[in-house]
C-alpha cells in the first residue's frame, strides 16, 4: 500500500500542473515529455517553456504576429544575456534595456517599455505554479526562474502621450502640396509613357481616402469597393455617404473593432467615383480597393513608403508618418466646427482623451474659439470704438 500511495504521488507531481490540479494551455506537463532524455536539455526546456508561452497566448486569441513578435524578444534577451530564463538576473535586464538605449536608430521609451513588458509576461508565465516550470527547472538544472523585471529597472508609464514630439497634424497647405505632389507624379507618369501612372492614381486616391475619412493604415490598406454604401441622411453623397470600416484596430485579444464612417467631405467621393470609374478597372481585382499588378492588396508597409517619397521630397520633417493623416483629420474637423464627440465616433476612439490627443488645433483656431468665448461673456466687440 505504501510503494501505491508513493507512486501515486511522483504521477501527480509529474502530470498535473499547478497546486489546484489543473492542466491550462502552456502547462509544463503539455510541453515538455519527461522521458525523453535530450542531448541539450536546457535548449529543449526553454523551447519548451516558448511553446507553452505561445499555446497560452493563443488561447487568449492575441493575434500571430504579437505572440511572434513577444517570443523573438525573448530569444534576444537569452542571446545578449548568454543564460537561459531560469538563471537570469535583474542585472539582465538592466544590461540589456541600457544596450537598447544606447543604439543608433534611438528607440523611443514607449517601444523600450513594450519589450520590457513582454519579458515580464514570460516572467509572470514561468513563476505561476499552475505551468509547472518551476518545479522542472528546479528538477533538471537546480534553479528556478524569477521575476527579473520591477519597477526599478523598468521605464514607467509617466505621461498619457507619449508619441514622438514631431509626429504632429499637418497644416493645410502642407496637406495640399502633398496631394498635389501626388498627383503631379500622375501627369508625370502619363506623360511619359510609363507603365506606372495607374499605380501613381491609385497611390494619390488612397492618401486620399485615408485623410478623408480619417483611418489607419492597416484599415485603409484592407479595405474593398463594397465598403462604401449609402447614407440615408446624406443622399447626396450617392453610394458614397458611409465607409465600413471592417479591420479597425483590436484590443486585448479580441477581433478586429468595426465602425461606420459618415463621409464629411464631398471632395473625397469625387476622387473615389474618379478612381472607381477609370482606374479600379483596369486592374484584375473587382472587390480589393486598392490591388497590386498581380491581383493581391497593397501592403501597409508600402503606404508608409508611398508616404515617406512623397514627405522627403517636398522637405517635410522625417518625423512625419501616415497617421499623420488621421491626426489631421480630427484636427481639422474640430477646426471646422464639428462634435467632438462625433469626431469621437468617427475615428472609432473609446474615450475622448485619446481623441484629444490626436488634436492639433492651429493659433487661429485658438483665437477664434476664445473670441467666441468672451463674445458670449462680455458681448462683441465695437472694434472703431477701440482704435
Amino acid at each position: 500500500t505504501l510503494v501505491l500511495v508513493l507512486l501515486l504521488m511522483k504521477d501527480s507531481f509529474t502530470m498535473v500542473d499547478g497546486d489546484d490540479g489543473t492542466r491550462l494551455p502552456g502547462a509544463a506537463s503539455l510541453t515538455l515529455a519527461d522521458e525523453v532524455h535530450h542531448l541539450r536539455p536546457e535548449e529543449a526546456v526553454f523551447e519548451a517553456m516558448l511553446t507553452g508561452w505561445e499555446t497560452q497566448q493563443r488561447s487568449r486569441r492575441l493575434t500571430v504576429g504579437t505572440v511572434e513578435s513577444r517570443s523573438r524578444l525573448v530569444r534576444r534577451l537569452v542571446e545578449f544575456a548568454n543564460e537561459y530564463p531560469w538563471s537570469w538576473s535583474p542585472a539582465d535586464v538592466e544590461d540589456w534595456t541600457v544596450s537598447l538605449l544606447s543604439q543608433p536608430a534611438g528607440l523611443s521609451a514607449s517601444t523600450v517599455r513594450c519589450y520590457q513588458q513582454a519579458i515580464a509576461m514570460f516572467c509572470d508565465y514561468l513563476v505561476d505554479g499552475r505551468y509547472g516550470w518551476g518545479a522542472v527547472c528546479e528538477q533538471r538544472f537546480g534553479s528556478h526562474p524569477s521575476q527579473v523585471c520591477h519597477e526599478w529597472n523598468t521605464l514607467a508609464h509617466a505621461s498619457d502621450y507619449e508619441g514622438r514630439p514631431g509626429n504632429r497634424p499637418l497644416s493645410r497647405d502642407e496637406l495640399q502640396a502633398l496631394f498635389d505632389l501626388a498627383d503631379d507624379q500622375v501627369v508625370r507618369a502619363a506623360r511619359s509613357g510609363r507603365k506606372g501612372w495607374r499605380a501613381a492614381f491609385r497611390d494619390a486616391a488612397l492618401l486620399k481616402v485615408i485623410y478623408g475619412w480619417g483611418l489607419r493604415r492597416r484599415e485603409a490598406a484592407r479595405l474593398e469597393v463594397i465598403d462604401f454604401g449609402v447614407n440615408p441622411a446624406a443622399p447626396e453623397l450617392g453610394r458614397f455617404g458611409t465607409l465600413s470600416v471592417r479591420w479597425g484596430k483590436a484590443s486585448r485579444g479580441g477581433p478586429p473593432r468595426r465602425r461606420d464612417v459618415a463621409t464629411v467631405m464631398p471632395w473625397a467621393v469625387d476622387v473615389v467615383a474618379e478612381y472607381l470609374e477609370e482606374i479600379h478597372p483596369g486592374y484584375q481585382s473587382p472587390t480589393v480597393l486598392w490591388p497590386t499588378e498581380r491581383g493581391s492588396r497593397v501592403s501597409v508597409d508600402y503606404v508608409a513608403t508611398r508616404f515617406r517619397a512623397l514627405r522627403d521630397e517636398l522637405g517635410l520633417p522625417v518625423e512625419l508618418g501616415p497617421h499623420c493623416l488621421r491626426h489631421s483629420y480630427v484636427t481639422h474637423l474640430i477646426e471646422d466646427g464639428f462634435d467632438p464627440l462625433f469626431v469621437q465616433q468617427q475615428v472609432g476612439h473609446t474615450w475622448a482623451s485619446t481623441t484629444a490627443l490626436y488634436t492639433g488645433v492651429s493659433s487661429d483656431f485658438k483665437n477664434r474659439t476664445l473670441r467666441a468665448a468672451l463674445d458670449r461673456a462680455f458681448g462683441p466687440v465695437d472694434e472703431h470704438k477701440e482704435r
